[in-house]
């Protein structure tokens, strides 16, 4: 049996958006500062969930040979995306221990540490 064709569109369509998200992302990722990725993370969460319905609902050999072209291009776009997020949060914490270190050496920059101004109650 084919897939019908209402199936076959949402397929295609879902295919679309997450592609499209996967694309922006993964050029706006760590370029953009404006860039929400949380909800990017969001609209591709969607999609993928979205796709594992659909496919509950499709015997895979009913799936015309493009989708399975499409979903191994938007695989290799996923593995590329994986390694951009990655790579973001690698340098989201690296500025991070730069900020705390700084923040550390700023507190100890003084020639009194706060201990020493701490009252002593056995005097």
């Amino acid at each position: 049996m084919d897939v019908d064709v209402s199936s076959d569109m949402r397929i295609r369509n879902v295919l679309g958006r997450l592609e499209m998200i996967l694309d922006n992302e993964t050029s706006r990722i760590g370029v953009d500062p404006t860039f929400d990725i949380k909800t990017s993370n969001a609209h591709k969460s969607r999609c993928l969930y979205e796709l594992s319905l659909l496919n509950r609902q499709t015997e895979a050999a009913d799936l015309p040979k493009s989708f399975e072209d499409r979903t191994r291009s938007i695989q290799r776009k996923l593995e590329e995306n994986a390694l951009r997020i990655e790579a973001h949060m690698e340098a989201v914490r690296s500025v991070v221990d730069i900020l705390k270190t700084a923040l550390h050496d700023a507190e100890a920059d003084g020639i009194y540490t706060q201990e020493q101004f701490r009252y002593s109650e056995a005097r």
